[in-house]
C-alpha cells in the first residue's frame, strides 16, 4: 500500500432490523412513543374466532384510527386455536380456509404486509422419525400446499406475506422443504426461538441453527423466552436461551427479517431493556 492509498475501513458487524414487539390493539397507546418510531408492530387480535365471526371491519377502523401516523411495518398473527394447515378432513378444511380468509381480508383492511400462520408439522416433531416418503411427508406437503394455493392469491392481492411459524416442529426440515417447493413470494418462515428452545428436547436443533438453516427463507422472528420446560414467553433474558448467539445468528441473514417480541405487553419493558443491554443491534 502506498502513502496516496487510502486505508481500508475496518468491517463492522452487520446491523440488524429495528426491534418490533406483538401485542393487541388494546395494548398500542401504552408503548405508543417506542411503536411510532419506525418500529413493526404484529397485532394478535385476528388469533381470536370472536373477532372474525364479529364486526371485524368495525375493530379494522378503530384499529386504523389508533395507527394513524405509524410508519413502521404492519403485520398480524393469524387464527390458530383448533386449526391446522394439514386438513385430511373436508369439513376440518372448508373451517381453516374460511378463518384464515377472514383473518387476510382483515389485513388487506388495516394494510398488514405480514401473517403469522402455524406450521402443522407436529407429525415430525420426534427425534427417531426421519422426515422421508416413508413417514408421508410427500402426502402431507401436499396437503399443506394444497390449501396455501388456495390462500396466496388472496394474500397477493391485499399485499399480505404468509410466514410461517414453527411450533411443535423438531427441526426446519419440512418447513424448508414446504418453501422451496413453492417458491412463492408471499409465502417465507417465521422462527420462535422459544418454541426452538424448546424442541431442543427432543434432539432439535439450537434457535441459533434454526437460523442459519432457514437463511434467506426468514422473513419474521419471534424473540422470547423460556426454561425449556414450558412455553412461558417470557421476556428476553429470564430463561435459557443463548441470546447473543441468537443475534449473531440473525446478523448474518441478509432477507431482514421482522424481529418481534412476543410478551405479555406489561412484561416489553423488560425484554427491551435486556435487549438494548446486549449492544448488538440496531434498537
Amino acid at each position: 500500500m502506498t502513502a496516496t492509498q487510502p486505508k481500508p475501513e475496518a468491517p463492522t458487524a452487520p446491523l440488524l432490523a429495528t426491534l418490533g414487539a406483538a401485542m393487541p390493539l388494546s395494548a398500542v397507546e401504552q408503548h405508543r412513543d417506542w411503536l411510532f418510531a419506525g418500529r413493526d408492530l404484529e397485532l394478535q387480535d385476528p388469533v381470536s374466532h370472536e373477532l372474525l365471526d364479529g364486526d371485524w371491519r368495525a375493530h379494522a377502523g378503530r384499529t386504523r384510527e389508533v395507527l394513524d401516523g405509524f410508519t413502521g411495518r404492519l403485520g398480524i398473527h393469524g387464527p390458530f386455536w383448533g386449526l391446522t394447515l394439514m386438513p385430511r378432513d373436508p369439513a376440518v378444511r372448508e373451517v381453516s380456509l374460511r378463518r384464515h380468509s377472514a383473518a387476510l381480508a382483515y389485513a388487506g383492511e388495516i394494510g398488514a404486509t405480514h401473517m403469522v400462520v402455524h406450521s402443522p408439522f407436529d407429525f415430525f416433531g420426534h427425534p427417531l422419525v426421519s422426515h422421508t416418503a416413508a413417514t408421508g411427508l410427500a402426502e402431507q406437503l401436499d396437503i399443506v400446499q394444497d390449501i396455501l394455493e388456495e390462500l396466496l392469491p388472496q394474500a397477493e392481492a391485499v399485499g399480505c406475506t404468509l410466514v410461517m411459524e414453527n411450533i411443535r416442529d423438531t427441526n426446519p426440515t419440512p418447513l424448508l422443504t414446504l418453501a422451496r417447493r413453492m417458491d412463492h413470494d408471499r409465502l417465507r418462515l417465521s422462527i420462535d426461538v422459544g418454541h426452538a428452545h424448546l424442541m431442543q428436547r427432543v434432539g432439535g436443533p439450537t434457535p441459533e441453527a434454526w437460523i442459519r438453516t432457514v437463511g434467506e427463507w426468514l422473513g419474521h422472528v419471534h424473540l422470547q423466552d423460556n426454561d425449556a420446560m414450558n412455553d412461558w414467553h417470557w421476556p428476553p433474558g429470564d430463561g435459557q436461551i443463548h441470546w447473543r448467539g441468537v443475534l449473531a445468528a440473525l446478523a448474518t441473514v441478509q432477507s431482514q427479517p421482522r424481529l418481534i417480541i412476543e410478551v405479555g405487553p406489561a412484561q416489553l419493558e423488560r425484554g427491551k431493556a435486556y435487549l438494548e443491554g446486549l449492544g448488538t443491534a440496531k434498537l
